[in-house]
């Protein structure tokens, strides 16, 4: 008799809960999902070792959980996010303060700005905030991990 089919929530569950045990961590998980995304929190204290340095760590488990759950094509295909304690929060709150003051300082001096090495998916939210913001354009330079994105007054192209 075959196995019955896990959802997609069921094997999110047991992937993230594998992975706290795996660090030794103290936390519990909590999946939420809806048509668009899924998305796994862990709750907890002492979480810096699950989120890692510059997110490193965070990411990379959220790349793992997205590879198993998309894994099969007839899945359905939704935005997997890994959360810890409100992280993916407070860094996109962080970037953004970090872009707008990069955007008034070039267009205040009249040159391009450079902002810190970050990872693909921080650099796509930093240059569709900035879009939407307006004034400047953004263009990333260098190679991973150092990649990072330039902030430049509107008119004067990378």
């Amino acid at each position: 008799m075959a196995e019955e089919e896990r959802t997609q929530e069921e094997i999110f569950r047991d992937f993230l809960e594998h992975v706290v045990e795996g660090l030794g961590l103290d936390a519990k998980v909590e999946i939420a999902g809806n048509d668009e995304a899924l998305v796994g929190t862990l709750h907890g204290e002492e979480l810096g070792i699950f989120i890692g340095r510059h997110g490193q760590t965070i990411d990379a488990v959220q790349h793992l959980a997205q590879r198993i759950l998309l894994a099969d094509p007839e899945v359905e295909r939704r935005r997997i996010v890994v959360d810890a304690e409100g992280y993916r929060a407070r860094r996109r709150e962080a970037l953004e303060k970090q872009a707008d003051q990069a955007a008034i300082d070039s267009e205040k001096f009249g040159r391009p700005v450079a902002l810190d090495a970050m990872t693909a998916s921080e650099r796509k939210h930093v240059h569709e905030y900035l879009r939407e913001r307006g004034g400047v354009d953004t263009h990333s330079e260098g190679d991973e991990p150092e990649r990072h994105l330039v902030v430049t007054p509107l008119g004067r192209g990378a």
